[in-house]
């Protein structure tokens, strides 16, 4: 057989074994780039830097990932969509983010349903499965989970009761956090992260509510003086893969993805825990006044977030609700 033959009969044999399904192994090195949306300095960031690494050493350099990290590529908001296309192989999500594509990204969000570290373990596990289904049906798995620490007040000046909220212009970051601002009186505006100090700067918001975590991210201490730790919520982010990009590795690299997944999950939450105690030091550090919420600010909460378990229940599908009653089983 001349060469010319051989060459055919390679390119023959090569499209009959793709058309049966066969698809050639994951090259000896792959490249993922991957998007978040907040800054080195949060223990986010530190702890997918960590997950990286883990990757990087045990696929032995087979899977390289390429962390662009503070918006820097892709808006936070955008990157479940950027995932599930395949514009970028991997991206860390805030699940509360996308309220208005389900009712169950929304139910951490809610005030009053996940209060504390460990209610906020047992409603992740209630939800896993969901998810899981969910983000399968949209080409995607979700290999991480991290709670955020409790959230509180950024104020000029100090909360001594409800009535100092009142009209304030507030920054908040969901559909359902905006609600309870409303409930408290307060003018409550939805703003990306990254926009915050600007917010800040023309006057667009006065107060924050959000972790001890994001206020040393934007450098609250610049703007505002005063923290009043509600506690309130842990909601949660989540590394998503695209599945396709997945598949396309070999077993060993893939098995390598899953269990540095779930050690991000594990060492996430514990920094987690670490940083809203450190973050409150760093806090204090740059003259920011630390305190615990006024009852009546609390009781506000608590009423407002009863409300919204009560909305968030009517308007669910039977599968949301059953995620519900298992979380509310647990608590038992």
């Amino acid at each position: 057989m001349n060469r010319r033959a051989l060459i055919a009969s390679a390119a023959l044999a090569t499209a009959f074994a793709v058309s049966l399904g066969f698809a050639a192994p994951a090259s000896a090195q792959t490249s993922w780039t991957m998007a978040s949306g907040y800054p080195e300095s949060s223990f986010f960031t530190q702890n997918i830097r960590e997950m990286i690494k883990e990757i990087e050493e045990k696929s032995g350099g087979k899977l390289k990932i390429d962390l662009r990290s503070h918006d820097s590529l892709i808006k936070l908001d955008a990157v479940k969509r950027a995932v599930q296309s395949g514009q970028i192989q991997i991206g860390e999500i805030r699940l509360g983010v996308y309220g208005n594509e389900g009712a169950m990204y929304n139910l951490d969000n809610i005030p009053g349903v996940a209060t504390t570290y460990e209610q906020a373990t047992k409603l992740t596990e209630a939800q896993k499965p969901f998810f899981e289904a969910l983000f399968k049906k949209n080409g995607m798995r979700a290999i991480t989970y991290v709670a955020w620490p409790g959230q509180g007040f950024y104020t000029k000046a100090p909360l001594k009761g409800l009535a100092d909220l009142k009209g304030q212009k507030l920054r908040i970051y969901s559909k359902q956090t905006q609600i309870m601002g409303e409930k408290l009186g307060m003018e409550a505006l939805i703003l990306p992260f990254a926009e915050v100090p600007q917010a800040f700067s023309t006057g667009m918001i006065q107060a924050l509510w959000t972790s001890a975590q994001t206020g040393t991210d934007v450098q609250i201490w610049d703007y505002v003086k005063n923290f009043t730790y509600t506690g309130t919520m842990h909601n949660k982010n989540a590394i998503l893969v695209n599945e396709r990009a997945f598949r396309q590795l070999d077993a060993a690299t893939q098995k390598v993805v899953l269990e540095a997944g779930e050690a991000a999950t594990t060492r996430g939450w514990e920094m987690s825990k670490k940083a809203a105690e450190e973050r409150e030091g760093v806090l204090k550090s740059h003259g920011v006044a630390i305190a615990q919420s006024p009852k009546d600010i609390l009781d506000a909460i608590e009423a407002a977030g009863k409300g919204m378990v009560a909305d968030w229940l009517a308007g669910a599908t039977a599968e949301e609700k059953a995620v519900y009653e298992t979380y509310q089983k647990s608590l038992k």
